[in-house]
């Protein structure tokens, strides 16, 4: 089709080009939202296309089922991080909505410094990424942060304002 059908956008749903998420939540619905309709057209251009990317560059992911790194060129742009094959590709060969998610450096049994992505619930799968180095991890947990920041619901940030200690709330 050129673009991602359209799908369900939940907290840590996977996108495709098949058209279902990658994970348990694989209902098909219209899409209406304009953020969802720039992520679909997002995901058809080549990486270089995307528009003020908040991070590009070099990921390699933790295949579990394998136990293998496999490398991908990374965009990471409103909440979404889109994986192509290369820095050539002309689409994106898949994504994964960031909401909910929870960002974190993790060591791994190999004593390497991780990029942790922790779903917001059980049914979802846990990410590990690995940059060129530790300097690049760190940018890449930081622009994550972000990123998913910006595009929390209201009610979690109030919630999350509120939680904070009173000296950090004051004006």
């Amino acid at each position: 089709m050129g673009v991602l059908d359209k799908v369900k956008h939940e907290p840590g749903a996977a996108i495709s080009h098949s058209g279902y998420t990658r994970n348990r939540a694989r209902r098909t619905i219209p899409m209406n939202h304009v953020w969802e309709d720039v992520t679909l057209h997002n995901s058809s251009l080549p990486p270089l296309a995307i528009k003020n990317p908040e991070c590009l560059g070099l990921l390699h992911q933790l295949d579990r089922s394998t136990d293998m790194w496999v490398q991908h060129y990374c965009i990471l742009k409103d909440g979404c991080l889109y994986f192509y094959s290369s820095i050539r590709s002309t689409q994106a060969s898949g994504g994964l909505y960031l909401q909910g998610y929870r960002v974190n450096e993790q060591i791994l049994s190999f004593k390497q410094s991780v990029i942790e992505l922790k779903p917001p619930s059980e049914e979802f799968k846990t990410f590990y990424f690995c940059a060129e180095n530790k300097t690049e991890n760190q940018r890449w947990i930081t622009a994550l942060k972000m990123s998913i920041k910006k595009w929390l619901p209201l009610h979690q940030a109030i919630q999350d304002f509120m939680n904070r200690p009173l000296e950090e709330t004051r004006m």
